[in-house]
């Protein structure tokens, strides 16, 4: 008999808020993230916001995810979409204010859902108060020691203090112009030289940082995602790297700038304040370190809760891969007692659908839109592969739509800054970043009435929402499904272990309890045991009489033997 995908099973108010109250509810929790300016328009101006985000909770709370992460809303001038902080304490205009801000949390409360805010301690913005000031009163100024600026190297200063290349490319440093119109110092820029680097060896530093965390706790918010947790502490010295090309150098090694061990301090005493609180408030680290080894160095029990497992996100689509990575990972989480954390997209990378479009081996960052019918396929299996193993999961706004990069932007409309500087990131952000489509019709497809910020491809509006809801088989039911399960099931998501089962080659498949993940990685149909009744599939199975499941090429079944 042929089974398909099981239909929808929304979870109730009541249920999603018994899920939200209980204890270490972020071990196995379902976090989804909200890019704001890409997610739902309130007042046509064609730019997200946050009451357009508070619109669309119920939708959040009905597709079943636990906690919604918002990507930065505070008052920035945009340079990095938001990475470049101006004031922590204040939300941009173009996303509203923080009266929308509470409304925002205490809807998602009402509605069970949690709210997790991004925080950016690496660097802030070139228009910072501190960082005006410092430019503005000169050399010697005790406000140039909370960044990092240095004089230059060579006869005159005209060289930077030392090798390193921003992760976008160019040198990572920038001469100033004096208040005299003298050429001045260097500041170090990891990133954009609009994003200058905090100096967290200054005391007022972190004063300062601490006191922005209880600014939003006592706001209500129920953790934070820190970003470029990897970054905040430099060797000392600022010493050469001694090499060019060091991008190439990211994750394969400990750098100067990046993964220092003097980062972990900082993380204890964020943590005794976060322990202050009632109500399970948890840090989630974006650290990009050379090991999994290395990322459970940030989850030690008195530092923070969760790392993102970039090496998951970026293993191919491939049975041992994805074995050995899962492997390595429940390894390196169990001895400091935190969750693994699956994630397969974010606002960073080229959407998993479009990865998965293409030959392995191309990166994050694709510029082709490959075989789009083969990586949606290859997306809804290993969605349901990532759901079922043990630890928290990420879900990026649109994935469960199914939803492309959009990879045939023109340049003029483009506005990842990475684009624009060359030999650093590929820049090709914009296309996972496309506003998301909510109708069939309308301007923008249902994100708002006055257009969209980065255009929307032809058809978007047949990936909609409003054109999968009550679709058996559509990639939005499929997720309703999934979570819904997931939600049900004791054995999906908590503990930190699999069994694993044997299998045909270039198939997984592994035991939690009652349940059963059977993951189909080839090109080719597969015949396995059907280890009990199908509860979900990513493509119509056949079970035979014999005690066997035919599985289609990119397939992953649940089973269930109660």
């Amino acid at each position: 008999m042929s089974q398909q995908p099981a239909a929808p099973a929304p979870a109730p108010t009541s249920a999603v808020a018994t899920v939200a109250q209980r204890r270490d509810w972020w071990r196995d929790a379902v976090i989804y993230q909200v890019y704001p300016r890409s997610f739902a328009d309130s007042d046509g101006d064609g730019m997200g916001d946050l009451e357009g985000v508070r619109s669309r909770l119920p939708y959040l709370r009905d597709l079943g995810v636990d906690a919604v992460w918002l990507s930065p809303f505070y008052a920035s001038p945009q340079a990095d979409a938001g990475y470049d902080v101006a004031d922590y304490r204040e939300v941009d205009p173009m996303f509203g204010n923080l009266l929308d801000a509470d409304a925002l949390i205490r809807d998602a409360h009402e509605l069970g859902l949690r709210i997790i805010v991004d925080l950016v301690p690496n660097h802030s913005s070139d228009q910072h108060e501190w960082f005006k000031r410092a430019l503005a009163e000169g050399p010697g100024s005790s406000l140039r020691d909370r960044y990092h600026f240095r004089p230059g190297k060579g006869e005159n200063g005209e060289l930077p203090p030392n090798d390193w290349e921003s992760i976008f490319g160019g040198p990572a440093w920038t001469r100033v112009t004096e208040p005299d119109g003298s050429a001045g110092e260097w500041y170090l820029h990891l990133f954009a030289p609009e994003q200058p680097d905090f100096n967290w060896d200054h005391p007022a530093v972190g004063d300062e940082f601490r006191s922005i965390l209880r600014f939003w706790l006592d706001m209500g918010v129920d953790g934070f995602r820190i970003d470029v947790a990897h970054g905040l502490v430099k060797a000392a010295g600022l010493p050469d790297l001694g090499t060019h090309d060091q991008l190439k150098l990211l994750g394969n090694d400990v750098m100067p700038f990046f993964d220092q061990d003097g980062v972990h301090e900082i993380y204890r005493q964020w943590r005794l304040i976060l322990d202050e609180y009632s109500g399970e408030q948890i840090f989630v680290a974006e650290a990009w370190t050379p090991t999994i080894e290395r990322t459970a160095n940030y989850v030690r029990p008195d530092e923070l809760h969760q790392a993102f497992n970039f090496q998951y996100l970026s293993t191919a689509w491939d049975a041992a891969e994805l074995r050995e990575v899962v492997d390595r990972t429940l390894d390196s989480m169990r001895p400091v007692g935190a969750p693994a954390t699956w994630v397969l997209s974010n606002h960073d990378v080229t959407r998993h659908a479009t990865r998965f479009a293409n030959p392995p081996g191309l990166g994050t960052q694709i510029r082709t839109a490959g075989d789009r019918e083969l990586g949606l396929r290859r997306a809804r299996a290993a969605t349901l592969l990532m759901l079922a193993l043990p630890g928290s999961a990420y879900v990026y706004q649109g994935e469960e739509l199914g939803l492309p990069d959009v990879v045939d932007l023109a340049d003029e409309v483009r506005q990842d800054p990475a684009y624009f500087r060359g030999a650093g990131q590929d820049g090709f952000r914009d296309g996972c970043r496309v506003p998301i489509p909510w109708t069939r019709e309308g301007s923008s497809y249902g994100f708002g009435d006055g257009g969209s910020w980065l255009p929307q491809p032809a058809g978007w509006g047949e990936l909609s929402v409003a054109a999968q809801t009550g679709v058996p088989g559509s990639t939005l039911e499929l997720y309703r499904s999934a979570l819904g399960i997931r939600r049900s099931r004791p054995d999906l998501g908590a503990g930190d272990a699999v069994q694993w089962l044997k299998a045909p080659e270039g198939v997984l498949a592994f035991r939690r309890g009652e349940f059963v993940c059977v993951a189909n990685t080839t090109g080719e149909a597969v015949t396995t045991l059907a280890y009990g009744r199908v509860l979900l599939a990513s493509d119509e199975v056949t079970e035979t009489d014999a005690g066997e499941a035919k599985l289609p090429a990119d397939t992953t079944v649940w089973f269930t033997t109660a």
